[in-house]
């Protein structure tokens, strides 16, 4: 496995780049996230992940540990290929994708071509777990943390009777007027107050 290459970029592409090193150049396929930040630079390292199939070897490439780290999650999830990763890595930053998942976000993740409803159930499914043991921000776990809060308070208003669009909307009253990571019995106090 070739963990990094550091080297001269010779060529960069929106799709590739070829990255020179000890008089070898090495065609390493990237993300748009990968290429606006290599853009500006003629030497780097670039972490890597070789992917193997009975046709091909092809080298992945990635500006930094976390980028590569969501690709490789991604790619664990039956349905989700290299190609799909890197769209994905393409159309958000890591860190976008990370909290998308943590968050349950099926919409956010359908943006991204070649992920559908089903599919993005599964990734959220198989990686949310795995993307909140390895959330490095604490904005991504506060992120998480409210939106669970709000989810379990949503849930409690239907519960006791009220319509969900209008348990929503109080609730997103209540979060936009309180600290995001509000306690959920104050969520729910606040919200009853609302409707």
């Amino acid at each position: 496995m070739i963990a990094y290459i550091n080297g001269k970029l010779t060529v960069k592409t929106p799709v590739y780049i070829i990255v020179e090193s000890g008089g070898i150049g090495y065609q390493v396929f990237i993300s748009l996230n990968t290429y606006s930040q290599l853009l500006d630079k003629d030497e780097a390292l670039v972490y890597t992940y070789l992917h193997i199939t009975e046709t091909s070897h092809t080298l992945y490439g990635f500006a930094d540990e976390l980028e590569k780290q969501v690709f490789t999650h991604l790619i664990s999830v039956s349905g989700v290929g290299p190609a799909t990763a890197r769209l994905a890595l393409s159309s958000m930053a890591p860190g976008e994708v990370q909290r998308a998942i943590i968050q349950g976000n099926v919409v956010q993740l359908q943006k991204i071509k070649g992920v559908g409803a089903k599919s993005a159930q599964r990734i959220i499914l198989e990686l949310k777990d795995k993307m909140i043991k390895t959330a490095d921000g604490p904005e991504i776990i506060s992120a998480t943390r409210s939106n669970t809060n709000r989810e379990e308070a949503l849930s409690a208003l239907v519960a006791l009777g009220f319509q969900r669009n209008q348990a929503e909307k109080a609730i997103d009253k209540v979060l936009a007027a309180e600290e995001k990571d509000a306690a959920v019995e104050l969520i729910i106090k606040l919200a009853l107050k609302a409707l």
